[in-house]
């Protein structure tokens, strides 16, 4: 197993010792690969470091656990990562085969278990199924659409022998997305018919874009076509936020007013690497059903799941984009525009007229958005507001800083209002594929942190920050211990309110205000980080925290900035249901 994952290209594995694991361990300690294995307090911390890393690093993230509650605890990060379309591995070694039936300590079906949870998962039964069996995982996990796999190890299978000749890896799978395939051109001709006889186009993006590397081939289409851009939660960082195009971010979690004017003045909306969820359309309200949709995804299973398409197609988001620009180019647009009477050029600069106009409208839009976030970001109230955190944050974080976000109080404000410099459009570049990493597949509290760990490990020149909730922290500060042992230079913030404050301020919008056991004692969080060796802070005055947010980013070890913050049920937070 350690040579397998030596043969693919694994620099990471983030797990968990237990009694299973020995023979695993002993590999480790014997064969001495060139792999850095980090032990965590948490199994669930070593899934969110390896989501975390395969996220930044394009390469696959690597967990693992013993059997019995190891395996059960790997499951969150393993479920996030799958649904995220994120390339983990997670490995749980198991009791051994003979030893199944007999009531042994740590035993269950651990495939069972897995099996709705991932992409693929299986039970390696005998050590000649090894090789075979991981080349098929790394084939799972890394083509199509990305996902997690399981492989349960059980301990006889690991002291087995086989030949080293088995010991071999297709290189192709070292990255991910691997085997990346075009959608059918007859799929895509239907799809560039519908965007050149809109008027008024919008293209919304998931995360898929980012994950197959296809925002140069999205800048390029969108431009050509006249269509503005925005992005589900997962898709931002698409395109540089100074864009003219970029609307930002929609839906329920970081929307607002002005962007969803814009897609209500849509007459035709193009998902792109996106599931069209509940978040990202606030629950099929923007857009509505009857707006015209087309849909371009990896997976088959998500287009016409939730909005009927005009046209639509099966493929990588990049290859698809790239092959949908050529037709467009040499065959759709000058058709489209004899259909209009006029030659190609003249069509080109009428759209070119219609796009200015709605590039115009939207500068406006967003600096109506941005007034609002300053007129709050520059607040001296206390306890602090979230926008004046975004604010310092901003001013005080490096160009190739990493953030990553818990999905309680930070994820809207960030998602709504932290302007990051996208990544690497060419995905032949050198450097991090995500700028800005939150969990919304499932939003599991306790993430930040520890995928903010595994960002690090996956590009440790740049600047990483954890930004969390208390609530967060409460499941997660065990990992501090971690942070400290490797000495990892992360910034964490910790949004201090002493309340589940998302489902307080949802008790307030859509409960009569009728407040039921959400509500917590203060913690002194610098005081617990001073405790595992944490350069600290607490900050209750406004004015001191630009200061202190820029002495926490320069200290050259781990530091953490406790922030007295108000409450999501008193802010003015970018979520439309709480706003309406």
């Amino acid at each position: 197993m350690v040579r397998m994952l030596e043969a693919h290209g694994v620099r990471h594995v983030f797990g968990l010792c237990g009694d299973t694991s020995l023979p695993f361990y002993d590999a480790f300690a014997r064969l001495k690969p060139p792999i850095t294995h980090v032990l965590t307090r948490d199994e669930r911390s070593a899934a969110y470091m390896a989501d975390g890393y395969a996220r930044v690093s394009g390469r696959v993230g690597v967990c693992e656990g013993p059997s019995g509650g190891g395996a059960t605890y790997l499951l969150p990060g393993v479920v996030e990562a799958n649904e995220s379309s994120i390339a983990v591995l997670a490995i749980t070694t198991d009791i051994g085969t003979t030893a199944r039936g007999r009531y042994t300590l740590t035993e269950l079906d651990q495939q069972a278990l897995y099996r709705p949870l991932t992409k693929w998962n299986t039970t390696l039964g005998a050590a000649a199924d090894v090789p075979r069996l991981v080349r098929k995982a790394f084939t799972e996990m890394s083509t199509g659409r990305p996902g997690a796999v399981h492989l349960c190890f059980p301990f006889d299978v690991q002291k087995a022998s086989l030949p080293a000749s088995e010991i071999w890896a297709d290189a192709a799978l070292q990255t991910w997305p691997a085997r990346p395939v075009q959608a059918d051109p007859q799929a895509l001709r239907a799809i560039g018919e519908q965007l050149l006889a809109s008027r008024a186009p919008l293209i919304i993006c998931g995360g898929g874009v980012l994950i197959s590397g296809g925002q140069l081939a999205l800048r390029r289409l969108a431009q050509s076509v006249g269509a503005l851009v925005a992005t589900s939660i997962s898709g931002q960082g698409t395109l540089e936020p100074d864009d003219p195009l970029c609307v930002g971010v929609v839906g329920t979690n970081g929307g607002a007013a002005e962007t969803r004017q814009v897609i209500a003045e849509a007459d035709l909306i193009f998902f792109i690497g996106c599931r069209a969820g509940s978040v990202t359309t606030e629950r099929r309200r923007a857009p509505t059903p009857q707006q015209r949709i087309v849909h371009l995804d990896i997976d088959p299973a998500v287009i016409g799941t939730n909005y009927e398409t005009a046209a639509s197609a099966v493929g990588d988001a990049r290859l698809s984009l790239e092959a949908l620009q050529q037709l467009i180019e040499t065959q759709l647009l000058p058709a489209q525009a004899a259909h209009e009477g006029l030659g190609a050029q003249a069509w080109s600069q009428q759209r070119t007229g219609q796009l200015r106009a709605r590039m115009a409208t939207l500068a406006e839009r967003k600096r109506a958005k941005h007034e609002r976030f300053m007129k709050l970001a520059q607040s001296e109230d206390r306890p602090i507001t979230p926008e004046r955190m975004v604010l310092a944050l901003k001013q005080a974080l490096p160009e190739d800083a990493i953030v990553v976000a818990d999905p309680g109080t930070p994820c809207p404000y960030l998602s709504a209002y932290l302007d990051m410099k996208a990544p690497p459009a060419d995905p032949a570049t050198p450097g991090p594929r995500r700028r800005f990493i939150t969990n919304r597949a499932h939003g599991a509290l306790g993430y930040a942190m520890s995928a903010a760990v595994g960002a690090w490990f996956a590009s440790p020149a740049s600047k990483v920050v954890a930004v969390m909730g208390d609530g967060s922290f409460g499941f997660t500060c065990g990992e501090l211990e971690t942070i400290v042992r490797h000495q990892v230079p992360l910034t964490m913030i910790v949004m201090s309110n002493a309340v589940f404050g998302w489902i307080k301020a949802g008790q307030k919008s859509g409960f009569g205000e009728r407040y039921f056991s959400v509500d917590f004692s203060r913690t002194d969080h610098a005081k617990v980080a001073e405790a595992f060796g944490v350069k600290s802070w607490r900050v209750d005055d406004p004015q001191q925290l630009g200061a202190v947010m820029r002495e926490a980013m320069a200290w050259p070890g781990p530091t953490l900035i406790d922030i007295i913050a108000q409450p999501l049920q008193e802010a003015a937070a970018p979520v439309s249901e709480w706003i309406a």
